[in-house]
């Protein structure tokens, strides 16, 4: 949930319907639920995931709440691991911190920020908040854009030894490098697209593909002393579902158009190998397997590929982009929840096994059935 919503509509309204959102994901069963940081652009409206994770806690129950992500450059390591910790008490353990470097070029010019320098005071601040998290000692820290002197929490985190951690990794190996350094989980947020190589030409390096980033966060782990696990790493694609595909497609063509031509290309300048009519978009973006849109066995499908593709992960993020109407949207969540989570949680293992167990004998099972009917009529004729 960064959250896409498009330029126009009310935006207090739109933070209500994310709002609720979150609590119909709750109800349905979802793990986990990630929420970003953004200050330009236009379409993408929390400044705050922690006080919005905040408000969201207190009208969910079981969910999880992640901030997806802490843009770390942008802040005092020191202000962002006390925040983290005070939300960690308010949740009763719900909360995750993710962290990355900055995702909007605009957000770090408006702050002064060189871009070029946001990767490495990612690192830098994550190494301090690490330390801020684990040891009980004052620290002292001299950097270029931050000083901690004899500094340390002021309230210790109520998970032991503190959240759970992740680290955003899109296109360059930095996030994967700083995941293996903690041993921490990994939001690889932009999946490269299957099959079709980088997926756009924007004059950005080529992705890597998801085996080989797997890889860099593997050495490096190893090179720190620390493990990753691939149940902890998670994968973030496009999924907006129907009763048909054909259903999907046409609810979402409009709205898939615009969000990525006026927002990602017309906006951020982010283009991608297609140059037609708005309408077709869709298709394209279908079509190279960047996305997901059809009924729950796609789905289910897409997600064996991408597991395939990447040599194994643990879960799977729907991006939270308003593709079809409210209710066309809380739907689609639905059909996830009854249809494609079963299929990769167990659930329907012994259901469908005690189905079939019951299947193959049901003529012996009849017949007892029979057998004691006749048995209890005969009974009850003596007892007259």
């Amino acid at each position: 949930m960064a959250p896409f919503q498009a330029l126009g509509e009310n935006p207090t309204l739109s933070l209500d319907r994310s709002l609720e959102l979150l609590q119909w994901l709750d109800y349905l069963g979802y793990d986990e639920a990630w929420v970003g940081e953004h200050h330009s652009a236009g379409w993408e409206i929390i400044a705050s995931p922690e006080v919005f994770i905040a408000t969201a806690a207190e009208r969910t129950k079981h969910i999880k709440l992640g901030t997806g992500v802490v843009s770390l450059p942008y802040h005092h390591p020191l202000m962002t691991a006390n925040r983290m910790v005070l939300l960690d008490h308010l949740t009763r353990g719900r909360a995750m911190f993710g962290v990355g470097p900055g995702a909007l070029v605009s957000d770090a010019v408006m702050m002064g920020i060189n871009p070029p320098t946001q990767r490495p005071r990612m690192e830098e601040s994550l190494d301090v908040i690490m330390k801020l998290f684990t040891s009980t000692k004052p620290i002292t820290h001299e950097s270029d854009w931050f000083t901690l002197k004899e500094a340390r929490l002021h309230l210790r985190p109520y998970t032991k030894p503190h959240m759970p951690i992740a680290v955003a990794a899109v296109q360059s190996p930095s996030g994967m490098m700083l995941a293996g350094k903690h041993g921490a989980s990994i939001l690889t947020i932009s999946v490269p697209a299957v099959g079709t190589g980088t997926g756009n030409n924007s004059g950005m390096p080529a992705r890597k593909s998801l085996k080989e980033y797997w890889k860099i966060a593997e050495e490096s782990a190893a090179k720190h002393g620390k493990t990753v696990k691939r149940e902890e790493w998670r994968l973030v694609a496009h999924a907006f579902l129907a009763e048909t595909k054909k259903e999907a497609m046409d609810r979402a063509r409009r709205t898939a158009g615009v969000y990525q031509r006026e927002y990602f290309e017309e906006t951020l300048g982010n283009a991608i190998d297609y140059k037609g009519p708005i309408d077709g978009i869709i298709d394209f973006l279908v079509g190279t397997g960047q996305w997901c849109v059809g009924t729950p066995d796609d789905l289910v499908e897409y997600i064996h590929r991408l597991d395939e593709e990447s040599g194994g992960f643990g879960g799977f993020l729907v991006q939270g982009a308003e593709l079809g109407t409210r209710e066309e949207l809380m739907h689609s969540y639905e059909l996830i929840a009854r249809y494609v989570m079963p299929k990769f949680q167990g659930s329907l293992e012994n259901l469908v096994g005690s189905r079939n167990w019951t299947a193959e004998r049901k003529d012996q099972f009849q017949a007892l059935r029979r057998s004691a009917l006749t048995k209890a009529q005969e009974d009850f004729a003596k007892k007259r």
